[in-house]
């Protein structure tokens, strides 16, 4: 199974992503705990809030996007974890805007 944690937006516009393969984790059974511990299908509400991060997290089946402040309990536990384990890869959409050809 993996997890895989998107973090976009905030002022400069990076999106980081990190992805944990937990099969290979010398503790996938607290992953999974972990994991089956996540409201999935209900997210903290939270008013949107302009200039801040936004994670989307994803481990099939499910799926969900939050804001920054909707980190809380589980989500925030898992999504720390998560970067704790791995580094980010980086996705600029400024850096390719600049890389594309123009005509």
């Amino acid at each position: 199974m993996d997890v895989i944690v998107q973090r976009s937006g905030g002022l400069a516009g990076t999106r980081l992503t990190w992805e944990v393969r937990v099969d290979e984790q010398p503790d996938p059974d607290e992953w999974y705990i972990l994991i089956d511990e996540i409201p999935w299908a209900e997210p903290p509400p939270v008013p949107p809030e302009p200039d801040r991060f936004i994670y989307r997290i994803r481990c099939e089946p499910n799926e969900a996007t939050l804001a920054e402040r909707q980190l809380t309990g589980p989500w925030r536990q898992l999504v720390e974890r998560v970067q704790e384990t791995t580094d980010p890869t980086r996705n600029d959409p400024r850096e390719a805007s600049r890389r594309r050809p123009t005509r």
